[in-house]
């Protein structure tokens, strides 16, 4: 595992002991909720055949493999990420699949020399977690060629995603809900277009654009009721607010009562379906 340490040493921590085994023990559910949104931000990206791809963020290598596909056996993938414990499965699931054109790399992206010159920057919700992004977009830049572009997808503002809104609301019934600084590192870093604009055009990025995209999802992947109300007390804000509270299991079950409750009323035959709000940003370099 990479050192603790650096400006993203928080993340770094977090994503090996907290997010990362939560992620790959949730990976199937996590994946078919948001795998249609990383599709929509590849087909903008315009990937040819024989590029060559860095997938920041990878995560459990989804998202990587899947480009290594669009590039075919004359492009290849390299996938960076923070948590070795993803990387552990998104190995695993390469080697499975035969996979001759991607790698990974344990690496802070923020910081870390990358070894381009690539033709695309991509990302599925992977570089919103950066302490200081103008730099690390900057330090991404350099591993692009001339002409390279970017695509990634973030969320936009939690108000705009009731997925995660109804959660936080819930549990800001029985939980203190602190603000957080709006653009510290987190899943909303870069729910604000404008500043995005501003971190890339400084980090040298031309032509930027943002493309906003309201889907429904299939929250916890399309899974029952209770599935769906475990899977929001293990990730998102009402998960966090339980662990930073140290909730006992009292508090926990009235939670999840009125989390039940709250989502109720989106369940259908396909699971829980509900709102879901996200930019596609797409970039240039000239």
């Amino acid at each position: 595992m990479i050192e603790v340490a650096g400006p993203n040493a928080d993340q770094i921590h977090y994503w090996n002991e907290v997010a990362g085994p939560k992620w790959v023990a949730l990976h199937d559910i996590i994946s078919a909720q948001i795998r249609p949104l990383g599709a929509l931000a590849m087909d903008r990206a315009g990937i040819a055949a024989g590029e060559r791809v860095l997938d920041v963020g990878c995560g459990s290598g989804e998202t990587t493999l899947e480009l290594g596909r669009r590039v075919g056996p004359g492009g290849s993938v390299v996938g960076v990420d923070i948590s070795l414990p993803m990387l552990e499965r998104a190995r695993a699931a390469a080697q499975a699949a035969g996979a001759a054109n991607v790698a990974f790399e344990n690496a802070d992206a923020q910081t870390t020399a990358l070894p381009g010159p690539f033709d695309l920057l991509y990302s599925r919700f992977g570089v919103m977690f950066f302490a200081e992004p103008e730099a690390a977009f900057a330090n991404l830049r350099g591993a692009l060629r001339s002409g390279a572009r970017l695509a990634f997808v973030c969320w936009r503002s939690i108000q705009e995603n009731p997925w995660l809104l109804v959660p936080a609301m819930t549990a800001a019934r029985h939980l203190p809900m602190p603000q957080p600084d709006p653009h510290a590192p987190g899943p909303f870093a870069f729910a604000d277009a404008a500043r995005v604009r501003d971190i890339l055009s400084r980090a040298g990025f031309a032509r930027v654009q943002h493309e906003p995209v309201d889907r429904e999802l299939s929250v916890a992947g399309g899974g029952s009721l209770d599935e769906t109300v475990d899977f929001l007390l293990q990730m998102g804000p009402a998960s966090a607010a339980l662990r930073q509270a140290q909730a006992g299991p009292e508090l926990v079950e009235r939670v999840r009562a009125d989390l039940r409750e709250a989502i109720a009323p989106f369940d259908g035959p396909e699971g829980v379906r509900m709102g879901g709000a996200v930019w596609i940003v797409t970039a240039a370099v000239d």
